[in-house]
């Protein structure tokens, strides 16, 4: 994946393009290596599971930054909020959307929300240039306020690192293809957008089909804050496997297709996902624990289409 990645960007860093067609090959190839980047390698590395070793775990995690975004502020929000508040409205982050996008049962509905289900894949195309460019400062900020990084300097080195990690990948993805390519720089932009099209639309739709589904419950605290189910349990119930029988998805997407077991085992290592299913699976149904699943990739963006376009209806749905 890293050399899917790096070696179209070589390329056309060296100058030696002089096709269109070829300039936005190139771009998405990349962009097919940074969304691989995205799942199958700084995933379990930022989750301590891709080695047992945390120093590598460390420089493989930087491979996050390598492609645009952060590891410091994935980790808050995925590892932290998202795993341990997972569909959890005004907790878990992955539910925290711009108005025009409701991804919560509980969130505040609006108008354009009941035609979400049809613009919406455009902007999971551009959601990676939002984090590249604007998302990951607000988070880092964000996340200052809400008490995390409250170690002496700490906020204003994740920020300069931030910083100078971004600065190094506009040099490499844009700006050396600007200088060395014989085309105009807004020709050139584009294809790098259409990179990020690319990597967007597909990290998006993965992660985002694993748990905004019919079948899941968006559960809600009590009066005093308290979750009524068990840690487990709630993983369980907010969760959805799809395509398990998919040799080359499971290697494509870095085995998130088995968010079920990644979910109850987060520091495991994907590869051994597979494996796992039916133990996970016998326990879920031994202690009345739902264990979702659907068929096909196909079957869960379908149904995954069904549950926007519900939740762009004004009524609340009953999934508590």
């Amino acid at each position: 994946m890293l050399t899917l990645f790096f070696v179209p960007l070589m390329f056309l860093a060296s100058g030696n393009v002089t096709s269109v067609g070829l300039l936005f090959a190139l771009y998405i190839l990349s962009g097919f290596g940074m969304a691989g980047i995205g799942m199958g390698v700084m995933h379990d590395a930022i989750h301590g599971s891709y080695s047992k070793n945390k120093q590598l775990n460390t420089l493989l995690g930087y491979s996050f930054n390598l492609i645009g975004a952060n590891a410091t502020v994935w980790k808050i929000q995925h590892n932290v909020l998202h795993h341990t508040y997972t569909n959890i409205d005004d907790a878990d982050d992955d539910l925290n959307a711009p108005f025009f996008l409701r991804f919560s049962p509980h969130a505040k509905h609006y108008w354009a929300h009941q035609f979400q289900h049809i613009y919406i894949w455009f902007f999971y195309g551009i959601s990676t240039i939002s984090w590249i460019t604007s998302k990951d400062f607000v988070r880092l900020k964000r996340y200052k306020d809400m008490g995390f990084l409250n170690q002496k300097g700490e906020y204003q080195r994740a920020l300069a690192s931030m910083i100078a990690w971004k600065l190094l990948y506009y040099a490499y993805a844009i700006v050396l293809p600007m200088i060395f390519l014989p085309f105009s720089w807004w020709l050139i932009l584009l294809a790098f957008i259409s990179m990020h099209f690319v990597t967007g639309l597909l990290v998006s739709i993965v992660f985002q089909v694993a748990h905004i589904m019919p079948d899941n419950e968006f559960p809600l605290p009590d009066q005093e804050g308290q979750m009524n189910d068990n840690w487990y349990g709630h993983q369980f119930a907010t969760t959805t496997n799809f395509s398990p029988n998919s040799k080359v998805l499971f290697w494509c997407i870095g085995g998130l297709n088995y968010q079920v077991e990644h979910h109850v085992l987060p520091d495991v290592c994907h590869v051994h996902y597979k494996e796992l299913t039916s133990i996970v699976k016998e326990t879920a149904q031994e202690y009345g624990m739902p264990y979702h699943v659907k068929p096909s990739f196909y079957q869960a963006i379908k149904d995954h289409t069904k549950m926007l376009r519900q939740l762009g209806q004004k009524q609340e749905l009953s999934l508590v």
